[in-house]
């Protein structure tokens, strides 16, 4: 067996892996990165990007790399899955990016990693490896040695797993399951002259039902539609829950049989080759474990309904970039700084989608008519909801690095 010693070590080259290197080594430290997979590659096609992790982005200095091949909105609606009724609208235009400094946009994932990995490949202090399926850590006070499938072993004095959610390395620090909540997604890209009218290039469309949501919003430029269609499966409800058992074609499309046409023609164009479960995890009170530290996914997987996943793990590479040169030598506090500014607020996304998911989904007439009453109310330049999410980091946090 070889070993092979790196400064610092990341587990995962997905988004969240690539920048959380490219962000180490902004800041002055030699990184690696180990892939399982052949190459570097992102499953699924559709980001949306919140103010938030636009900021990031810039932070990491890939903003003007990847504004190009992203679409910035005009505003995004919500719609009755239903009835096809306008819930509610926000406005994505002059005011809304003056009061967070960013844009929102929405963009193909590849489009996003492939930008991240042509800044690792550029840098000095990044070194990628594909093929190497980590199996096993020792984790010490003072380092950690990482054992891949292949026999390969890497020794680092800080560890970085980024994983995502059925992360290998998770178990070092807690031991708990990912929570599958019985929901499935089918979702895919079409070219845009193929999408119906009730979806206008410069918007993102949500439909949410009973049991039920769609949302369809430009990617790559305006000429691809992204595209994804999630149901409640009241299969796996029902106790079949192994895979195969449940959220088949036919259960979306009998959960969509009382959509309106545009849901239905939507639904109707996505691929049914796969489809993706909807897991989070409930929030833990600590990411680490000696010299070994979650990020991303593998730290705070959450549902979709914030659109924060990927938003959430470009935070992270930024704050642990950041730490990692404010402390020094000391990595033990470089990590204790990090999880103390980032998991209250990882945990706060985590814990407010969920009902958020809920109130998209209920079939209760009462809480329906609620919803919909008070969504109409707002304004469309009404943000003040949104500030805690959108608005920029506290002033001890930075927002750009050499």
């Amino acid at each position: 067996m070889t070993t092979t010693t790196v400064p610092v070590l990341v587990v995962g080259g997905g988004i969240g892996g690539l920048a959380t290197a490219l962000s180490v080594a902004r800041h002055g430290r030699r990184v690696h990165v180990l892939e399982r997979a052949g190459e570097f590659t992102e499953i699924g096609a559709g980001l949306q990007f919140g103010p938030n992790a636009s900021r990031a982005l810039a932070a990491l200095g890939v903003f003007d790399d990847i504004r190009p091949l992203a679409v910035a909105p005009r505003r995004a609606v919500m719609r009755d899955a239903v009835n096809g009724n306008l819930l509610t609208s926000l406005d994505f235009g002059t005011s809304f990016e003056r009061r967070y400094g960013y844009p929102y946009l929405v963009l193909h994932r590849s489009d996003l990693l492939d930008a991240l990995l042509a800044a690792c490949r550029a840098h000095d202090l990044v070194t990628l490896e594909t093929k190497r399926t980590v199996v096993d850590a020792e984790i010490r006070a003072d380092g950690a040695t990482v054992f891949c499938a292949d026999g390969a072993a890497y020794d680092t004095e800080a560890l970085i797993a980024a994983d995502g959610l059925h992360s290998t390395l998770r178990g070092k620090v807690v031991r708990d399951a990912a929570v599958c909540g019985g929901y499935a997604a089918y979702r895919g890209t079409v070219p845009m002259t193929e999408v119906d009218g009730a979806v206008a290039p410069e918007e993102v469309v949500l439909w949410v039902g009973p049991g039920v949501h769609t949302i369809q919003y430009p990617v790559r430029g305006g000429e691809l539609c992204n595209q994804v269609a999630v149901f409640r499966s009241e299969r796996f409800h029902s106790g079949h829950t192994e895979p195969g058992q449940w959220g088949t074609p036919d259960e979306l499309d009998a959960a969509f049989a009382g959509a309106c046409d545009p849901v239905r023609a939507a639904v109707a164009r996505i691929g049914r080759d796969q489809y993706w479960p909807m897991y989070d995890r409930t929030p833990v009170g600590t990411w680490i474990h000696r010299r070994l530290l979650l990020t991303g996914d593998a730290a705070h997987p959450m549902l979709q309904y914030l659109g924060q996943g990927a938003c959430q793990a470009l935070e992270d590479a930024v704050e642990l970039g950041y730490r990692l040169e404010l402390h020094g030598n000391d990595i033990d506090a470089a990590y204790r700084e990090f999880e103390r500014i980032r998991l209250p607020r990882t945990a706060q996304c985590q814990t407010r989608a969920r009902p958020w998911g809920e109130l998209w989904h209920t079939d209760d007439p009462l809480t329906v008519g609620l919803r919909n009453r008070l969504l109409a109310l707002r304004k469309p330049d009404d943000y003040s909801e949104l500030d805690w999410l959108y608005a920029a980091a506290p002033a001890e946090t930075p927002v750009t690095v050499p």
